[in-house]
Protein backbone atom coordinates (compact mmCIF):
# COMPACT_ATOMS: atom_id res chain seq x y z
CA UNK A 1 0.00 0.00 0.00
CA UNK A 2 1.51 3.55 -0.80
CA UNK A 3 0.33 6.84 0.93
CA UNK A 4 -0.69 9.95 -1.97
CA UNK A 5 0.99 13.13 -1.50
CA UNK A 6 -0.51 15.58 -3.13
CA UNK A 7 1.16 18.65 -3.75
CA UNK A 8 4.46 16.81 -2.62
CA UNK A 9 6.91 18.81 -4.58
CA UNK A 10 6.24 22.15 -2.39
CA UNK A 11 7.54 23.17 0.63
CA UNK A 12 6.00 21.09 2.79
CA UNK A 13 4.67 18.79 1.17
CA UNK A 14 8.53 17.43 -0.15
CA UNK A 15 9.47 17.52 3.40
CA UNK A 16 6.59 15.58 4.28
CA UNK A 17 7.43 13.19 1.48
CA UNK A 18 10.79 12.99 2.92
CA UNK A 19 9.34 12.37 6.66
CA UNK A 20 7.35 9.50 5.23
CA UNK A 21 10.15 7.54 3.25
CA UNK A 22 12.23 7.81 6.52
CA UNK A 23 9.35 5.73 8.48
CA UNK A 24 9.41 2.91 5.45
CA UNK A 25 6.39 4.29 3.69
CA UNK A 26 6.21 3.70 -0.18
CA UNK A 27 5.15 7.36 -1.31
CA UNK A 28 3.10 8.23 -4.66
CA UNK A 29 3.48 12.32 -5.33
CA UNK A 30 0.88 14.08 -7.69
CA UNK A 31 2.10 17.50 -8.28
CA UNK A 32 1.43 20.27 -11.45
CA UNK A 33 5.09 21.95 -10.55
CA UNK A 34 3.35 25.19 -10.93
CA UNK A 35 4.95 26.04 -7.90
CA UNK A 36 6.69 23.01 -6.94
CA UNK A 37 9.82 21.55 -7.44
CA UNK A 38 10.39 18.35 -9.40
CA UNK A 39 14.10 18.28 -7.58
CA UNK A 40 12.51 18.82 -4.05
CA UNK A 41 10.77 15.31 -4.77
CA UNK A 42 13.01 12.58 -3.00
CA UNK A 43 13.90 10.10 -6.09
CA UNK A 44 12.44 7.01 -3.94
CA UNK A 45 9.02 8.47 -4.18
CA UNK A 46 6.58 7.77 -7.43
CA UNK A 47 5.85 11.20 -9.12
CA UNK A 48 3.41 12.23 -11.35
CA UNK A 49 2.97 15.17 -13.16
CA UNK A 50 -0.60 16.98 -13.07
CA UNK A 51 -3.53 18.63 -11.73
CA UNK A 52 -5.70 17.29 -9.54
CA UNK A 53 -8.50 18.85 -10.66
CA UNK A 54 -8.03 16.50 -13.86
CA UNK A 55 -10.67 13.84 -12.96
CA UNK A 56 -9.18 11.44 -15.61
CA UNK A 57 -5.92 11.71 -15.09
CA UNK A 58 -6.34 11.58 -11.18
CA UNK A 59 -8.32 8.42 -11.05
CA UNK A 60 -5.24 6.88 -13.26
CA UNK A 61 -2.85 7.62 -11.12
CA UNK A 62 -5.55 5.91 -8.07
CA UNK A 63 -5.77 2.85 -10.84
CA UNK A 64 -2.11 2.59 -11.18
CA UNK A 65 -0.95 2.22 -7.21
CA UNK A 66 -2.69 0.73 -4.76
CA UNK A 67 -3.10 4.04 -2.51
CA UNK A 68 -4.05 3.28 1.56
CA UNK A 69 -5.05 7.09 2.07
CA UNK A 70 -3.95 10.81 0.95
CA UNK A 71 -1.48 13.70 2.46
CA UNK A 72 -3.21 16.36 0.76
CA UNK A 73 -1.34 19.61 0.07
CA UNK A 74 -2.39 20.77 -3.54
CA UNK A 75 -3.45 24.22 -2.88
CA UNK A 76 -2.99 28.14 -3.84
CA UNK A 77 -1.71 29.73 -0.72
CA UNK A 78 -1.09 33.63 -0.97
CA UNK A 79 -3.56 35.27 1.13
CA UNK A 80 -2.84 39.02 -1.00
CA UNK A 81 -3.28 37.04 -3.77
CA UNK A 82 -6.46 35.31 -2.91
CA UNK A 83 -8.17 38.54 -2.18
CA UNK A 84 -6.80 40.09 -5.52
CA UNK A 85 -8.23 36.66 -7.54
CA UNK A 86 -10.68 34.82 -5.30
CA UNK A 87 -11.98 33.10 -8.28
CA UNK A 88 -8.76 31.22 -9.37
CA UNK A 89 -8.43 30.13 -5.89
CA UNK A 90 -11.80 28.58 -5.48
CA UNK A 91 -11.23 26.72 -8.79
CA UNK A 92 -7.99 25.36 -7.04
CA UNK A 93 -8.30 25.05 -3.76
CA UNK A 94 -11.91 24.14 -3.53
CA UNK A 95 -12.72 22.57 -7.04
CA UNK A 96 -9.17 20.48 -6.82
CA UNK A 97 -10.07 19.43 -3.36
CA UNK A 98 -13.86 17.97 -4.47
CA UNK A 99 -11.84 16.67 -7.34
CA UNK A 100 -9.89 14.59 -5.23
CA UNK A 101 -12.51 13.63 -2.69
CA UNK A 102 -15.01 12.28 -5.41
CA UNK A 103 -11.62 9.93 -6.85
CA UNK A 104 -10.74 8.74 -3.74
CA UNK A 105 -14.36 8.25 -3.12
CA UNK A 106 -14.67 6.00 -6.50
CA UNK A 107 -11.34 4.16 -5.55
CA UNK A 108 -12.06 2.78 -2.29
CA UNK A 109 -9.64 5.22 0.04
CA UNK A 110 -11.56 6.57 2.87
CA UNK A 111 -8.58 8.10 4.67
CA UNK A 112 -7.22 11.94 3.80
CA UNK A 113 -4.67 13.94 6.06
CA UNK A 114 -5.44 17.83 5.39
CA UNK A 115 -3.00 20.55 4.92
CA UNK A 116 -4.99 23.80 6.68
CA UNK A 117 -4.19 26.69 8.56
CA UNK A 118 -4.47 29.34 11.22
CA UNK A 119 -6.10 31.57 8.39
CA UNK A 120 -9.24 29.82 9.25
CA UNK A 121 -9.39 31.38 12.11
CA UNK A 122 -9.38 35.31 11.21
CA UNK A 123 -8.49 37.71 13.98
CA UNK A 124 -8.31 35.44 16.97
CA UNK A 125 -10.58 36.59 20.44
CA UNK A 126 -7.75 35.24 22.82
CA UNK A 127 -4.24 33.61 22.61
CA UNK A 128 -3.15 30.96 22.29
CA UNK A 129 -5.59 30.08 20.18
CA UNK A 130 -7.97 26.65 20.60
CA UNK A 131 -9.14 24.45 17.62
CA UNK A 132 -12.39 25.41 19.51
CA UNK A 133 -12.26 29.13 18.70
CA UNK A 134 -14.63 31.25 16.27
CA UNK A 135 -13.67 30.47 12.95
CA UNK A 136 -13.54 33.40 10.74
CA UNK A 137 -11.63 33.98 7.46
CA UNK A 138 -10.51 37.28 6.13
CA UNK A 139 -9.09 35.95 2.70
CA UNK A 140 -10.69 33.62 0.04
CA UNK A 141 -7.21 31.66 0.97
CA UNK A 142 -8.60 31.06 4.75
CA UNK A 143 -12.46 30.84 3.17
CA UNK A 144 -11.61 27.83 0.98
CA UNK A 145 -9.66 25.95 3.56
CA UNK A 146 -12.46 25.94 6.22
CA UNK A 147 -14.49 25.38 3.15
CA UNK A 148 -12.48 22.19 2.77
CA UNK A 149 -12.78 20.94 5.82
CA UNK A 150 -16.59 21.18 6.01
CA UNK A 151 -16.58 19.22 2.63
CA UNK A 152 -14.80 16.44 5.01
CA UNK A 153 -16.99 16.68 7.32
CA UNK A 154 -20.04 16.38 5.36
CA UNK A 155 -18.36 13.31 3.08
CA UNK A 156 -17.87 11.25 6.20
CA UNK A 157 -21.14 11.10 6.87
CA UNK A 158 -21.87 10.15 3.32
CA UNK A 159 -19.22 8.10 2.25
CA UNK A 160 -17.47 7.58 5.26
CA UNK A 161 -14.29 9.84 4.65
CA UNK A 162 -12.37 9.51 7.61
CA UNK A 163 -10.25 12.96 7.92
CA UNK A 164 -7.32 14.66 9.97
CA UNK A 165 -7.05 18.30 9.12
CA UNK A 166 -3.96 20.21 10.96
CA UNK A 167 -3.88 24.08 11.33
CA UNK A 168 -0.78 25.45 11.36
CA UNK A 169 0.77 28.38 12.27
CA UNK A 170 4.06 29.71 10.09
CA UNK A 171 6.23 27.30 8.78
CA UNK A 172 10.26 27.53 8.75
CA UNK A 173 12.96 26.17 8.61
CA UNK A 174 14.76 23.35 5.87
CA UNK A 175 15.56 19.65 6.12
CA UNK A 176 18.44 18.94 8.80
CA UNK A 177 20.86 17.47 6.13
CA UNK A 178 20.53 20.49 3.72
CA UNK A 179 18.79 18.47 1.24
CA UNK A 180 15.42 20.53 0.47
CA UNK A 181 14.03 23.98 1.75
CA UNK A 182 11.83 26.49 1.35
CA UNK A 183 11.47 28.17 -2.75
CA UNK A 184 9.14 30.42 -3.30
CA UNK A 185 8.75 32.62 -6.31
CA UNK A 186 8.38 35.28 -5.13
CA UNK A 187 8.57 34.44 -1.60
CA UNK A 188 6.46 35.81 1.28
CA UNK A 189 7.50 34.17 4.56
CA UNK A 190 9.30 36.01 6.64
CA UNK A 191 12.57 34.23 7.63
CA UNK A 192 14.05 33.28 4.07
CA UNK A 193 12.57 37.05 3.40
CA UNK A 194 15.41 38.47 5.85
CA UNK A 195 17.96 35.90 4.51
CA UNK A 196 18.14 37.55 1.42
CA UNK A 197 19.74 40.64 3.14
CA UNK A 198 22.93 38.47 4.23
CA UNK A 199 22.91 36.15 0.71
CA UNK A 200 23.08 40.51 -0.80
CA UNK A 201 19.50 39.89 -2.87
CA UNK A 202 17.97 43.39 -1.27
CA UNK A 203 19.51 45.89 0.79
CA UNK A 204 17.40 45.46 3.90
CA UNK A 205 14.24 43.90 5.22
CA UNK A 206 10.92 45.33 5.43
CA UNK A 207 8.78 46.13 8.73
CA UNK A 208 5.23 46.24 7.90
CA UNK A 209 4.24 48.27 11.20
CA UNK A 210 5.61 49.02 14.49
CA UNK A 211 2.69 49.96 16.36
CA UNK A 212 1.26 47.34 17.36
CA UNK A 213 -0.36 46.40 20.68
CA UNK A 214 2.89 44.50 21.30
CA UNK A 215 6.05 44.89 23.44
CA UNK A 216 8.14 45.97 20.53
CA UNK A 217 4.92 47.07 18.56
CA UNK A 218 5.77 44.51 16.09
CA UNK A 219 3.13 41.12 14.94
CA UNK A 220 3.82 37.68 17.05
CA UNK A 221 3.94 34.88 15.44
CA UNK A 222 4.52 31.17 16.37
CA UNK A 223 7.08 30.17 13.92
CA UNK A 224 7.02 25.82 13.42
CA UNK A 225 9.96 23.92 12.38
CA UNK A 226 8.63 22.61 9.10
CA UNK A 227 9.93 18.89 9.57
CA UNK A 228 7.85 18.90 12.92
CA UNK A 229 4.51 19.80 10.38
CA UNK A 230 6.07 16.67 8.41
CA UNK A 231 6.48 14.43 11.33
CA UNK A 232 2.29 15.56 12.51
CA UNK A 233 1.35 14.21 9.04
CA UNK A 234 2.69 11.16 9.32
CA UNK A 235 1.05 10.80 13.28
CA UNK A 236 -2.02 11.74 11.81
CA UNK A 237 -1.91 9.07 9.55
CA UNK A 238 -1.20 6.57 12.16
CA UNK A 239 -4.02 7.93 14.19
CA UNK A 240 -6.49 6.99 11.38
CA UNK A 241 -5.04 3.79 10.45
CA UNK A 242 -5.58 3.24 14.22
CA UNK A 243 -9.62 3.65 13.52
CA UNK A 244 -9.13 6.90 15.15
CA UNK A 245 -11.65 9.63 14.71
CA UNK A 246 -12.09 12.72 12.24
CA UNK A 247 -10.76 16.06 14.34
CA UNK A 248 -8.77 18.77 13.75
CA UNK A 249 -5.64 19.92 15.59
CA UNK A 250 -3.38 23.00 15.82
CA UNK A 251 0.37 22.70 15.26
CA UNK A 252 2.85 25.80 16.75
CA UNK A 253 5.34 25.72 19.22
CA UNK A 254 2.99 27.88 21.65
CA UNK A 255 5.72 30.30 21.87
CA UNK A 256 5.33 33.89 19.94
CA UNK A 257 8.26 35.74 18.49
CA UNK A 258 7.91 39.51 17.54
CA UNK A 259 9.31 40.32 14.09
CA UNK A 260 12.15 42.88 15.48
CA UNK A 261 13.02 39.01 17.53
CA UNK A 262 12.88 36.92 14.37
CA UNK A 263 15.12 39.35 12.79
CA UNK A 264 17.46 39.98 15.72
CA UNK A 265 18.41 35.88 16.22
CA UNK A 266 18.63 35.79 12.16
CA UNK A 267 21.69 38.35 12.92
CA UNK A 268 23.36 36.53 15.10
CA UNK A 269 22.94 32.98 13.53
CA UNK A 270 23.99 34.72 9.80
CA UNK A 271 26.43 37.13 11.48
CA UNK A 272 25.12 39.80 9.11
CA UNK A 273 24.12 43.38 10.41
CA UNK A 274 20.23 43.08 8.33
CA UNK A 275 19.33 46.37 8.26
CA UNK A 276 15.77 46.79 8.61
CA UNK A 277 13.59 49.71 7.66
CA UNK A 278 9.77 50.32 9.04
CA UNK A 279 6.76 51.05 6.53
CA UNK A 280 3.02 50.65 7.18
CA UNK A 281 1.08 47.87 8.20
CA UNK A 282 -0.45 45.86 5.86
CA UNK A 283 -4.36 45.27 6.14
CA UNK A 284 -5.30 42.30 7.53
CA UNK A 285 -2.54 41.56 9.95
CA UNK A 286 -3.32 40.37 12.89
CA UNK A 287 -1.08 41.51 16.15
CA UNK A 288 -0.84 38.10 17.77
CA UNK A 289 -0.78 34.68 16.65
CA UNK A 290 0.17 31.82 18.79
CA UNK A 291 -1.43 28.63 18.93
CA UNK A 292 -2.35 25.93 21.29
CA UNK A 293 -1.21 22.36 20.47
CA UNK A 294 -1.57 20.50 23.51
CA UNK A 295 -4.75 18.33 21.15
CA UNK A 296 -2.18 17.49 19.03
CA UNK A 297 0.30 16.39 22.04
CA UNK A 298 -2.02 14.65 23.67
CA UNK A 299 -3.81 12.96 20.87
CA UNK A 300 -1.55 12.34 18.05
CA UNK A 301 1.75 11.94 20.88
CA UNK A 302 3.31 14.87 18.67
CA UNK A 303 6.39 16.21 20.15
CA UNK A 304 8.43 19.11 18.20
CA UNK A 305 11.67 18.42 18.11
CA UNK A 306 12.87 22.03 16.60
CA UNK A 307 11.36 24.58 19.59
CA UNK A 308 14.15 26.87 19.48
CA UNK A 309 13.85 29.22 17.42
CA UNK A 310 18.04 30.02 16.45
CA UNK A 311 18.12 26.27 15.38
CA UNK A 312 15.36 26.58 13.30
CA UNK A 313 16.47 29.60 11.27
CA UNK A 314 20.18 27.59 11.16
CA UNK A 315 18.50 24.92 9.28
CA UNK A 316 17.37 27.49 7.06
CA UNK A 317 20.81 29.32 6.63
CA UNK A 318 21.84 25.96 5.85
CA UNK A 319 20.18 25.85 2.80
CA UNK A 320 19.62 29.72 1.69
CA UNK A 321 23.48 29.74 1.68
CA UNK A 322 24.02 26.79 -0.53
CA UNK A 323 21.29 27.59 -2.33
CA UNK A 324 21.04 31.15 -2.90
CA UNK A 325 18.80 30.69 -6.06
CA UNK A 326 16.58 27.64 -4.59
CA UNK A 327 16.38 24.86 -7.03
CA UNK A 328 16.63 26.75 -10.40
CA UNK A 329 14.16 25.10 -11.89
Amino acid sequence: MAILVTGGAGYIGSHTVAELLAQGERVVVVDNLRTGHRSAVSPDARFYEGDIRDGAFLNGVFRDNEIEAVIHFAASSLVGESVQQPLDYYDNNLFGTHSLVRAMTANGVDKIVFSSTAATYGEPESVPILETAPTRPESPYGETKLAMENMFRWCERAYGLKFVSLRYFNACGAHPDGSIGEDHKPESHLIPIILQVPLGQREHIGIYGDDYPTEDGTCIRDYIHVMDLANAHWLALKHLRAGGASDIFNLGNGTGFSVKQVIDLARGVTGHPIPAAVSPRRAGDPAVLIASSEKARAVLGWQPRYDDLSTIIETAWQWHSRHPNGYGD
